[in-house]
């Protein structure tokens, strides 16, 4: 987002992180990132009230800021200098004194099928169970389910770290479960992936496979060591993305998946991004809603007024303001 920085941060920075391997993955290569630079880093491992939290799902406890409230807490008391997290998984609006200093270049934004047996929807024996923490994914794969005339396949909710997952997969407890691309990649986890969904079968959440890194908002020699690992393609995008969310009124946990590619990439200082986002009833009553929306997109600004509009669409459509996420 700007020129790389020749000045070193004095002292070494302190990366707040959660403790499971995917968050220490994300952590040690931002750490890894700074170091080539020169910087002085160091990690504070942390666990969160969304991993403590397993027996319910995120939609019922608070949704998915339960996995950063620690990490900004740790912040402001100056513990930390910065906390990495999926961006996914940041809430669309942040706390007073806290921003998005850093959008990091996206991984694979795509949903991905693991199952040992079933190669696809279509695959899985009557009766089968599937699993997902996500409302988003709920709707489509119900919406993907009654196409194939598939009532008989229960989805049932998935909680805990990727390995947890991929152990009561292993354990039998689900025929077949769906996750983000981006983690199992990261975690050279690419073996257990059957397919993947595109866009089209499934439309990836808000800021799904990219980084954000926040801090304090006075922190401006943090965020000057910051900028040269931004990836404004990706920084605009996903802000297109979350803006749906945050002009619909509702939270991470809402059944809304939003995702920008780039018609014409922004090599200039500018280009043209095309936006898509769909909103489903979490009790599957109705259709899932779609809209959509392109324009040039030269900041941040654009990007928030392309998310805006096509937020209206969907509202136009019949989505409701708050999109049911409570």
């Amino acid at each position: 987002m700007s020129e790389p920085s020749t000045r070193l941060f004095q002292p070494p920075l302190t990366i707040a992180t959660r403790e499971s391997r995917l968050a220490l993955w994300q952590a040690e290569h931002v750490k890894a990132l700074l170091q080539a630079r020169g910087h002085a880093v160091s990690l504070l491992g942390m666990t969160t009230r969304g991993d403590q939290i397993l027996d319910r799902t995120l939609s019922k406890v608070g949704g998915k800021g339960l996995f950063v409230k620690e990490l900004e807490v740790a912040l402001e008391e100056g513990r930390a200098d910065l906390a990495v997290h999926s961006l996914k998984d940041v809430p669309m609006e942040l706390p007073p004194g806290f921003v998005l200093a850093c959008v990091m270049p996206r991984e694979d934004p795509r949903d991905a099928w693991v199952s040992p047996r079933c190669a696809d929807l279509a695959a899985l024996p009557p009766e089968a169970v599937v699993g997902t923490s996500s409302l988003r994914r709920m709707v489509l794969l119900r919406e993907a389910l009654d196409r194939l005339d598939r009532q008989d396949v229960r989805i049932e909710p998935l909680r805990g770290n990727l390995d947890t997952r991929l152990r009561k997969l292993d354990e039998g407890q689900y025929h077949a479960i769906v996750l983000a691309a981006a983690g199992l990649k990261r975690l050279k986890l690419e073996g257990r992936i059957r397919k993947i969904f595109s866009p089209q079968e499934m439309l990836p959440a808000a800021g799904q496979g990219a980084l954000g890194i926040e801090v304090r908002a006075e922190r401006a020699e943090v965020i000057e060591a910051l900028a040269p690992l931004a990836d404004r393609a990706t920084w605009w995008a996903v802000a297109a993305e979350r803006a749906v969310s945050r002009a619909m009124g509702g939270s991470c946990s809402m059944p809304l998946a939003a995702f920008a590619t780039w018609v014409e990439a922004p090599d200039g200082g500018s280009g043209v991004l095309r936006l898509d986002a769909a909103w489903g009833h979490p009790e599957g009553r109705g259709p899932v809603l779609r809209a959509d929306g392109q324009a040039p997109v030269a900041s941040l600004d654009d990007a928030d007024a392309l998310g805006t509009a096509v937020a209206h669409a969907l509202q136009r459509a019949g989505a409701p303001e708050g999109g049911l996420s409570a």
